[in-house]
């Protein structure tokens, strides 16, 4: 089922029937459209963190993650149409294996980093920070890739 383009609160159960090829992220119940896809550049940032974390975190607690991947925020105890915080961060770190399930986290990570685009810069400045500190997320980076690499 194509993304709906009406205004209204939206929740994971609604989110999980639209189309997989589409990123969408959900923030308190609002549809938020992550096309086009990520620059090159972007994507050569998220490698080497990706790289980066995977051989730091190799036989300890914590798994990296990285888009696409779900998290679920403020989702405890919550049925699927009731959660309406749907993000897909470029990296997750998380260390708790109890909130990881087949469909990816149900809680917060440990850790969220985000490379800036200039399509989400304030997505990911604003709402996404805002959204990251309401659901108890430890550490939030917000990286530019024009001053790294």
């Amino acid at each position: 089922m194509a993304i709906p383009s009406e205004k209204k609160k939206y929740s994971y159960a609604d989110y999980l029937t639209w189309n997989e090829g589409e990123r969408i992220e959900l923030i308190d119940g609002e549809i938020f459209n992550m096309s086009p896809a990520p620059s090159r550049r972007h994507q050569q940032v998220l490698r080497e963190l990706a790289t980066a974390f995977s051989v730091f975190l190799r036989g300890k607690e914590c798994e990296v993650f990285f888009a696409p991947f779900d998290v679920r925020l403020l989702s405890d105890n919550k049925r699927d149409d009731e959660i309406n915080n749907v993000v897909q961060p470029d990296l997750s770190i998380v260390c708790n294996k109890e909130i990881l399930d087949d469909k990816g986290c149900k809680g917060a990570p440990d850790m969220i980093i985000e490379i800036l685009s200039p399509s989400s810069v304030k997505l990911d400045r604003w709402e996404k920070y805002q959204l990251y500190e309401k659901a108890d997320v430890n550490e939030y980076w917000l990286v530019d890739p024009l001053t790294i690499l």
